[in-house]
């Protein structure tokens, strides 16, 4: 093929045709198509074959007209000027140069070789994967079962013996961990023999509670025990701290008793306000009058303490009847249970008709935030607490001794009252259980008010006048006119009439619940109960006996405790220290 210049060539725009393919050489078999190789390299470029001429059929065609080519125009070169600068002046032309001889410029023009082909490295080899040939299953030919032979039954007794089994220790015997299951034999069952009838239970004895057990009989007198129990009570108000120590030595022995006042505001409203005020207060106090800090009973006493006495039926078990009170206090308290400190006793048990075991119940239950507050103070104070009573319940143990109803009537309701600063406790007993209690916003502060009104002076200036006044008689204190004196006196009987209708409410509550008693009395205890002429005041107003109670009066007094002042503010704490 000769070499032409590439301005020559033919220039197409359609598309190159196809090569034609060359005929397979003689003698050579088809290939499959699981047989060729196969390559993913790109295919090579087909060399161009030499044509061989062969000799062709003659067939009758057509006659076809083919239009002459198109001339081919030759591409002219491009005629490069050479641009010459026009001279800007004559030169001097120096005779000893010779001139540059005149050339033509030449232009060398390349022709462009073509590229080589790039060697193809031979392609990979591929074995045709084999023919997927079905493979055919036969189903096995059923082999006939044999015939079962029955043997003829042999006699027992022309048997061989059986060889004895040894006995094979527990620790040798083999342990299946969840093996194959082996044949159990079949259970023979026994025949259960008819249970002897169970005898009808007794009701229990009555565990005695804390206001109803019997009075131990006295010691004699010398005798001297080891195992006697010394409890403090402690009695926190809103105006003072007040102790007694007593010795429960077969009789109550009271062995010592302190007071110190309280700054306000430190308990408001029976709830405490300020835990770590009480706590300084409490060391001081504890200190200064060198009581134990151990065996301490704490007295609290507010309207957000529910006391409840009812009964349970049906329930033998402790546990069970553990859970049906926890139950019925969510029915008869609204205090939510985990919200609350929880306490009962069992007064009493008795058989219904149906012969079903009955159970007299005493339940009390406080909130469990105002109870932590005070174990938070006598925490800090160095104060060990054996216990926390309900102040009522300590106010019933001072004044008297379990036994049946009230003085010489056993039917009637003994009511205690225990005059406060800021408020009174109300509690009526049939002489063993607390009945009924609550807590009356009325105290001795609401006389302080009336008398300051009515002599137009502060609180704290009238405490030395209302001890001085009384209410049976005209007496004129010092430093007051008869006219003042007949008006503070006015004053004092105006609150307690206020007193008095607090009292009847509470009481006309109590009568109407069921089961309740007769009021047999009433006795007042605390500080303002030594007001003269208060007693017969209250008992013209109520129309029941109204007596000034004596919390030393069922104990004996040490001999280290002199004149006691104001015995009735120390009720309550001695009652938390007996143990009945």
């Amino acid at each position: 093929m000769d070499d032409q210049s590439i301005w020559k060539k033919e220039i197409s725009f359609r598309r190159k045709p196809k090569a034609k393919a060359a005929p397979p050489a003689p003698g050579e078999e088809p290939t499959s198509v699981w047989k060729k190789e196969i390559s993913f390299k790109r295919k090579p470029a087909a060399l161009e074959a030499e044509p061989v001429v062969e000799s062709a059929p003659v067939v009758e065609t057509a006659h076809v007209v083919v239009p002459a080519p198109a001339p081919v125009v030759e591409p002219v070169a491009p005629v490069v000027e050479i641009m010459t600068p026009e001279p800007i002046g004559a030169w001097e032309v120096d005779a000893a140069v010779p001139p540059a001889p005149e050339q033509a410029p030449e232009l060398d023009v390349a022709p462009q070789p073509e590229p080589e082909p790039a060697p193809v490295a031979d392609a990979p080899t591929f074995e045709a994967p084999a023919p997927y040939i079905p493979v055919t299953v036969t189903a096995p030919v059923p082999v006939p079962e044999p015939e079962p032979v029955v043997h003829p039954p042999v006699p027992a007794a022309e048997l061989p013996p059986l060889p004895a089994a040894k006995a094979v220790p527990f620790w040798k015997k083999e342990i299946s961990l969840g093996g194959g299951k082996k044949e159990k034999p079949a259970k023979q069952k026994r025949v259960k023999e008819p249970k002897p009838a169970k005898a009808r239970k007794e009701p229990k004895p009555a565990k005695p509670p804390r206001l109803k057990r019997e009075k131990k009989a006295p010691r004699v007198k010398g005798e001297k025990s080891k195992g006697a129990k010394r409890l403090v009570g402690l009695k926190i108000g809103a105006s003072q701290l007040a102790a007694a120590r007593v010795s429960n030595n077969g009789s109550a022995e009271l062995v010592q008793v302190a007071r110190e006042p309280l700054s306000p505001g430190v308990i408001v409203g029976g709830e405490l306000r300020d835990p770590d005020a009480l706590a300084i207060a409490l060391k001081d106090f504890f200190a200064k009058h060198k009581l134990p800090k151990k065996g301490v009973r704490l007295g609290i006493s507010n309207n957000r303490i529910g006391v409840r006495t009812f009964e349970v039926s049906g329930v033998e078990d402790e546990k069970q009847l553990d859970n049906a009170i926890r139950f019925r206090a969510q029915e008869a308290l609204p205090i939510p249970i985990d919200e609350a400190v929880l306490d009962y006793q069992v007064l009493g048990e008795t058989t219904n008709e149906q012969g079903e075991l009955v159970r007299r119940v005493l339940l009390v239950v406080a909130y469990r935030e105002q109870v932590n507050r005070y174990l938070e103070a006598c925490k800090k104070a160095g104060v060990t607490l054996t216990g926390i009573d309900l102040e009522a319940f300590a106010l019933l143990r001072a004044l008297q001794a379990p036994q049946e109803g009230a003085g010489d009537d056993p039917s009637a309701a003994l009511v205690a009252v225990a005059i406060g600063h800021e408020r009174s406790t109300f509690a009526v007993s049939d002489g063993r259980v607390c009945e009924f209690t609550r807590v009356l916003e009325w105290g001795g502060s609401s006389l302080n008010v009336a008398l300051a009104r009515a002599l137009d002076a502060a609180p704290s200036e009238v405490e030395a006048i209302k001890r001085a006044l009384s209410l049976s008689d005209a007496v004129v204190p010092e430093g007051l006119t008869p006219e003042q004196a007949a008006k503070a006196r006015d004053a004092l009987q105006r609150a307690t009439q206020a007193f008095a209708r607090e009292l009847v409410s509470s009481l006309q509550f109590y009568q109407n619940q069921p089961g309740s008693l007769g009021i047999g009395e009433i006795v007042l205890t605390g500080g303002t109960a030594h007001l003269r002429g208060l007693a017969a005041e209250l008992q013209r107003l109520i129309g029941v006996n109204v007596r000034i109670g004596d919390p030393i009066a069922r104990m004996k007094v040490g001999k280290k405790i002199g004149d006691l002042e104001q015995l009735g503010s120390l009720a309550v704490a001695i009652g938390l220290g007996i143990e009945d």
